[in-house]
């Protein structure tokens, strides 16, 4: 998952894991940025909102707080092996890094090798794996691209672009029908080698409660909208 800042990213990890950990499925979120106590109060505010259980959640949700573990963040095989106990004694469905490019924010030259390293971990353990990566400002922002260039997204299996566009001029407001100033929110999947996927973007909003509400392809965003 992949985007500039302020895009969703850590929002739809952590509505991923409530809606999968109220399911009775185990997840293993590695929150790599984020310290565990602020983690907790988010995904309690989000829980409540979604009409969630938080207790189930806490439950099913396992967190390795590695925001507080330098070691983890500098050794990729010190937090894999403390990864790899987590799965194997909690037996875990699904894991979350967020994010996977506080692994190598200053060494972006090993940001391939970091990337594989976790990948074929996960697929070692049969786990499904949700990177978060930030983008850099040189970036564009609808691409795929990921901190450590286009290699990074060519590793994994499938790639979800998050993306803003803040209305600056006439002619966007009259294209989206939104007051300059506003912004619009997008998602879309870039390609997935596993599956049949929708590749449209999708025009989201996050909602009082840090919640991502999908709302419509963007096609029909603007066409409804011109209409009106």
């Amino acid at each position: 998952v992949t985007g500039v800042p302020d895009t969703g990213k850590s929002v739809l990890a952590e509505q991923f894991a409530i809606a999968q950990a109220n399911n009775d499925y185990r997840i293993l979120f590695v929150t790599v940025e984020s310290p565990a106590n602020f983690l907790y109060t988010s995904m309690k505010m989000k829980a409540e909102y979604l009409g969630a259980d938080f207790s189930k959640v806490m439950k099913n949700v396992i967190v390795i707080d590695a925001s507080a573990n330098e070691e983890f963040r500098e050794n990729p095989k010190a937090l894999m092996d403390t990864m790899a106990y987590a799965i194997r004694e909690k037996h875990t469905n699904s894991v979350i890094i967020d994010s996977i490019t506080g692994l190598y924010e200053h060494k972006e030259v090993m940001a391939r090798q970091i990337v594989r390293l976790f990948f074929n971990f996960l697929k070692k353990w049969r786990q499904t794996g949700l990177f978060i990566s930030q983008k850099r400002s040189t970036q564009l922002s609808e691409s795929a691209e990921a901190a450590g260039g286009l290699a990074v997204a060519h590793i994994v299996d499938g790639t979800i672009v998050m993306d803003k566009k803040l209305i600056e001029s006439r002619w966007e407001m009259n294209l989206y029908n939104r007051p300059i100033g506003s912004v619009i929110r997008t998602v879309r999947i870039d390609g997935c080698r596993l599956t049949g996927h929708d590749a449209r973007s999708w025009v989201f909003e996050i909602s009082p409660g840090g919640t991502i509400n999908i709302i419509s392809p963007l096609e029909e965003f603007i066409s409804r909208r011109q209409e009106g």
